[in-house]
């Protein structure tokens, strides 16, 4: 709740400023006849709907759970952010559009001290008013307020250029009204394909935060009897919601009762202490205390991780009664060919070891 509350009052904020910027901004730019004018007044407008679109956003994606969504409404964060990117791809399209029409058709643009006095007011504001929401943004984790903070502090390096325009134009009377509003069209556009190109990468699944990662497995491994965890997947259900699973390596010593002790042990110590919710806890079974086993997983180990491109092995079994040793092999997404990659590591080992029948899993460097 608190989170949202932030996020609610900081867009309120960006809302206000940028109607009391816009209207100041159009009245300027017609009494002046300048097109950068209106459209960087028509440019706050559109942070103003952003940031009303960030409020919506907010407050869904508070909705409890129902039975149609039972992991709750938390993606609806970034669905906002999407519609905000298309408001700015609409405002940067439109502005291109009147500019030019500017240049085949110029008007001569009629500045006053008042109205500059406004446009550099205006620069001083949204650098504050862009620093303080991009900051929070940050903060609370919203992708929709860190991008309309960007958004922001863009748009004072625009009205920023308006002035020096209009210097241009004052000192050797030369209009770069028209020309300068395709520069910042040019511009809008690129700030709305990166929040839209940011957004669909994080709908799609992106790689898990590497801190995160690295905190959530070495919390598992403090746990007696737990020698390893890898493998770990979490799927984001909006910034606060991540439901995932992971593997860890235990003794093959550990009956049911004592696994299912563990596993509740953990998955109660993850949600309270990082906000995550281990659905799934899957074992390996190790047997280092063979001998056999023992030397059989080092000797693989020093030659499979000394190779370029092969991150890590793991799982490792040895199933004596069969000659049988299974383990996942975690290749790197660098090299080009990962299959390619897997085919020599397994015709090397039957090379090595034809003693042995092995069964490696090729496994994916998910996270950190």
């Amino acid at each position: 709740m608190d989170r949202q509350k932030t996020i609610v009052r900081t867009s309120i904020i960006g809302i206000l400023a940028n109607v009391f910027l816009a209207g100041f901004k159009a009245a300027v730019g017609l009494l002046s006849n300048s097109i950068s004018i209106v459209l960087d007044a028509v440019n706050n407008l559109t942070d103003a709907l952003s940031s009303v679109i960030t409020i919506i956003g907010a407050k869904l994606s508070t909705k409890p759970a129902d039975k149609k969504h039972p992991l709750g409404y938390g993606r609806v964060e970034y669905l906002s952010a999407v519609i905000i990117a298309v408001i700015v791809l609409y405002a940067g399209i439109s502005s291109i559009v009147e500019s030019i029409k500017s240049i085949i058709e110029p008007e001569t643009p009629e500045y006053t001290p008042i109205g500059l006095l406004i446009i550099a007011v205006a620069v001083a504001v949204k650098i504050i008013l862009g620093t303080y929401v991009m900051r929070t943004g940050k903060k609370v984790n919203s992708d929709s307020l860190t991008a309309s903070g960007k958004d922001a502090l863009f748009d004072s390096i625009i009205s920023a250029s308006v002035l020096f325009a209009a210097a241009i134009y004052l000192i050797w009377g030369v209009s770069l009204e028209a020309y300068l509003g395709v520069v910042i069209s040019i511009f809008i556009i690129k700030a709305g394909l990166e929040i839209l190109r940011d957004t669909i990468s994080q709908i799609l699944g992106e790689r898990i935060d590497s801190e995160l990662s690295k905190d959530i497995k070495r919390e598992l491994c403090t746990y007696d009897n737990v020698f390893g965890a890898y493998d770990l997947i979490l799927h984001s259900y909006g910034p606060e919601t991540f439901i995932g699973s992971v593997h860890i390596e235990v003794p093959e010593t550990m009956n049911a009762s004592e696994l299912d002790a563990l596993e509740r042990r953990v998955t109660t110590d993850i949600a309270s202490k990082y906000g995550v919710i281990l659905t799934g806890i899957s074992v390996y079974s190790v047997n280092l205390a063979d001998p056999e086993t023992d030397r059989l997983f080092h000797a693989i180990h020093d030659e499979l991780t000394a190779k370029e491109y092969i991150l890590q092995m793991h799982g490792f079994n040895l199933d004596k009664s069969t000659g049988t040793v299974t383990f996942d092999l975690v290749i790197s997404f660098d090299v080009k060919d990962r299959e390619k990659l897997y085919s020599e590591v397994l015709e090397q080992l039957k090379e090595s070891y034809p003693e042995y029948t092995f069964c490696i899993t090729l496994d994916s460097d998910i996270s950190d």
